[in-house]
């Protein structure tokens, strides 16, 4: 009976060891880890994989229409700066054109005075002459501006003579005389610009200017120099008048040869040259 039963164990232990090798044959442990890690590998993303990348499009898509919004707002911003700019230059301008429009108006309004002395008889280079060289700039510069014209006179008249003349304006300057006037500007405070006209005597102005610039106050006025000469120039004449009419506004003036003075039209020529390059005149 033991033996019977010790077979009937053997028969069932083999049969045990049978059906493990077998399933052992099959589903080796090395096989399993590798298709595991290949499985994975080759594995399709998982839904949360999936939402970043879609999140990664978006940026990516954002940023694209960013740039393209930011471009556009540039353009749009460009087009306004250059409306501005062009608005603020229509704008200056119209207030330029104002301002010139004002400046005219302003000039239209100045009263203007002309006053001169001028010496006929005989005169250096241009011989026995009836009216000053100085007297005919006066004239043409009172045909261009509109002013009104002074003669400065003195009481006692100088020599008609050349020699007799300079001898007698040497002294004067000698003494710094103050020779007496025959008349004075009716309504002085009136005038805005003084156009003041002399010769050259001795390379300074005739006393007799002295005595009229003297006799007014030139406080806040335009004093516009200009002489007839034979090669002086306007000397130092502009600083005389600046030092005598402190207060007033002394422009350099204008300074021509008394010779060229007797021939008109190249006096006017010169003398309106002169008032438009220093914008006294338009």
């Amino acid at each position: 009976m033991k033996k019977i039963l010790s077979l009937c164990l053997s028969l069932m232990l083999s049969l045990i060891l049978a059906a493990c090798s077998s399933t052992i044959e099959n589903n080796p442990a090395d096989s399993f880890f590798n298709t595991t890690i290949t499985e994975n590998a080759d594995s399709p993303k998982t839904d949360d994989e999936s939402e970043i990348s879609e999140s990664e499009k978006d940026v990516v898509v954002t940023d694209d229409l960013t740039a393209s919004t930011t471009k556009a707002d540039d353009e749009i911003n460009d087009e306004k700066l250059q409306a501005n700019e062009s608005d603020n230059l229509l704008e200056t301008e119209q207030l330029s054109n104002t301002e010139e429009v004002q400046v005219f108006e302003n000039e239209a309004t100045l009263k203007i005075l002309i006053a001169y002395f001028s010496r006929a008889g005989e005169n250096y280079n241009v011989g026995l002459i009836e009216k000053g060289n100085t007297e005919i700039i006066a004239e043409i510069i009172a045909e261009q501006t509109g002013g009104d014209l002074f003669h400065i006179e003195t009481v006692h008249p100088y020599p008609v003579e050349y020699d007799a003349c300079t001898a007698a304006a040497q002294q004067e300057l000698h003494d710094q005389a103050r020779p007496e006037l025959t008349a004075s500007v009716n309504n002085f405070d009136d005038y805005d610009v003084i156009y003041l006209g002399y010769p050259i005597w001795w390379s300074d102005m005739p006393m007799a200017v002295y005595t009229f610039l003297e006799s007014y106050d030139f406080t806040g006025k335009t004093i516009v120099p200009f002489d007839t000469n034979e090669g002086s120039g306007l000397a130092s004449t502009v600083n005389s008048i600046r030092n005598t009419c402190v207060g007033a506004n002394v422009l350099d003036g204008f300074a021509i040869r008394g010779s060229l003075a007797q021939n008109r039209q190249a006096a006017t020529d010169e003398a309106v040259n002169w008032l438009q390059s220093a914008d006294l005149v338009e």
